[in-house]
């Protein structure tokens, strides 16, 4: 053992010897002086001199982001005249904040009454009976005036409040509020506005015309002992149903006038159903200009309104018109 360390001494002294004996030296990068200047992004702005003599300086020639006020105050120069004298704002801006809505002349209303209501509760209101007649504009009328798509429920709203209003006692009502009413009333007059009355021809006979779904009716109604003749049949061979047959008369059953007047009548388009309840309009409008204080109980017994109601259409993914397919799970 002590042979083999001794070998391996002398090799390690042999690499030792084989090394250079002067430190290795580092590269460095040569460094040099550069002179560095900051970077503003501000230009110094220097106030200008006073020109000789009394003149003074162009205001107009001055760098951007002068301070004018400052030398005006100096008296270094004279102060700018204002080009547009009495301008508040430099750009349009709306008269409202309602302007930015979808409906800005409604909801300005809507603040403006609710406004009014809260100011004048208080004050006394006429009996039912003692309010001035008055029609207002409906909603339909609002939506063309002012093309805004106001809503049912809102508008019924506003007009509650305007009728209030308009029930204030007419020697307290203050006179914002008639000038508030003024914008929602309609141009017509209410006593002014009654249907016209039209006469008999000169044979005594008085024409109506009715209309349901798709038919329609003309009745000649003339005193007489109550005949009834349809598209020149007797009623029994137009209407084979008694319901159709009582339907068609019935204007005169309910007012117990079956044997005082004649009927001649044209029927046209639709079905029985429909013809028989045309001709009650039309039996009922005839017999208005023969007798116009029957007009309550015409309307009490539902022969003079119209009924407006059509069959609904099909849609499609639909059975009929609502009746949709059977539910199947799977």
């Amino acid at each position: 053992m002590s042979t083999i360390r001794h070998g391996l001494r002398q090799t390690l002294c042999l690499r030792q010897a084989a090394k250079s004996q002067h430190a290795k030296l580092q590269w460095q990068r040569p460094s040099i002086q550069v002179g560095i200047k900051s970077i503003s992004t501000s230009t110094p702005i220097e106030p200008p001199k006073k020109p000789p003599g009394n003149a003074l300086p162009d205001l107009t020639a001055l760098p951007p982001g002068f301070d004018i006020e400052k030398l005006t105050k100096s008296k270094l120069a004279k102060p700018l005249e204002d080009p547009f004298p009495g301008m508040v704002h430099a750009r349009a801006v709306p008269v409202s904040p309602s302007y930015f809505s979808r409906e800005p002349h409604f909801n300005d209303s809507f603040i403006k009454f609710s406004h009014l209501m809260e100011k004048y509760q208080h004050l006394p209101l006429s009996p039912p009976d003692m309010v001035p007649r008055q029609l207002w504009r409906t909603l339909k009328g609002y939506r063309t005036m002012h093309g805004e798509p106001v809503k049912a429920k809102p508008y019924s709203q506003l007009l509650a409040m305007i009728k209030h209003l308009h029930a204030i006692i007419p020697k307290l009502m203050p006179e914002d509020v008639k000038h508030a009413l003024e914008g929602f009333k309609r141009d017509i007059d209410p006593f002014k506005n009654v249907a016209k009355v039209k006469p008999l021809d000169k044979h005594g006979r008085a024409l109506g015309i009715g209309r349901r779904k798709t038919s329609s009716a003309r009745a000649w109604v003339v005193e007489g002992t109550g005949e009834v003749l349809v598209n020149g049949k007797p009623l029994n061979e137009v209407f084979g149903r008694i319901h159709d047959r009582e339907s068609a008369i019935w204007a005169l059953r309910s007012t117990a006038r079956t044997d005082k007047y004649n009927v001649w009548a044209l029927v046209d388009g639709g079905g029985v159903t429909g013809q028989a309840e045309a001709l009650t309009l039309a039996i009922a409008k005839a017999m208005l200009v023969h007798e116009p204080d029957l007009r309550r109980s015409l309307r009490k017994a539902g022969c003079i309104t119209r009924d407006a109601r059509r069959v609904e259409r099909k849609k499609h993914g639909h059975l009929k018109a609502r009746k949709s397919p059977t539910w199947v799970k799977r």
